[in-house]
């Protein structure tokens, strides 16, 4: 298992290196393949290629738990978008602060970039374990606390479901 963490770091660092070189000759194809080696097995050495550096863990809940979140956010963008266009525009700004469930720093830092990435809703402050969490609508604001991202980031990070 200690293998794993450096092997699945430079295959990601190769596998982005090709996307971004564009040119596939077997020199440079093999020498991105050596730098990748290089810095993987660097960082491994220095001890930054761990399972919170390089979550490799978590593609699989991750490969479930993005399509919902990209579900959510076009949900919010449209809810948004509806409330602007509202000739009232019913806008009921507020703040709230809440423990979220998560307990390691990945499933935090996810969990609080996903309230981020949902339009009307923006993670404020993140700290001591308690986000503060600004949001367009009351309604929102409610539905964050104890809700459903809260618990699909649980999830993601591998808490019980």
């Amino acid at each position: 298992m200690r293998f794993l963490e450096p092997a699945a770091l430079a295959g990601s660092l190769f596998a982005f290196w090709l996307l971004m070189s564009g040119l596939y000759t077997p020199f440079l194809v093999g020498a991105g393949a050596a730098g990748a080696i290089a810095v993987a097995a660097l960082a491994h050495r220095m001890e930054v290629a761990d399972r919170e550096g390089h979550p490799i863990h978590l593609v699989p809940a991750a490969l479930g738990y993005w399509p919902w979140l990209a579900l959510e956010i076009l949900k919010s963008a449209l809810a948004v978008a509806r409330i602007v266009l509202h000739p009232r525009l019913p806008v009921s700004p507020t703040a709230v602060r809440f423990r979220p469930s998560q307990r390691s720093t990945v499933g935090l830092v996810t969990h609080a970039n996903s309230i981020t990435l949902t339009p009307g809703t923006i993670t404020v402050e993140a700290r001591h374990g308690e986000f503060l969490v600004h949001a367009l609508t009351r309604e929102s604001a409610a539905a964050l606390a104890g809700g459903e991202m809260d618990r699909r980031v649980r999830r993601f990070e591998g808490g019980e479901p």
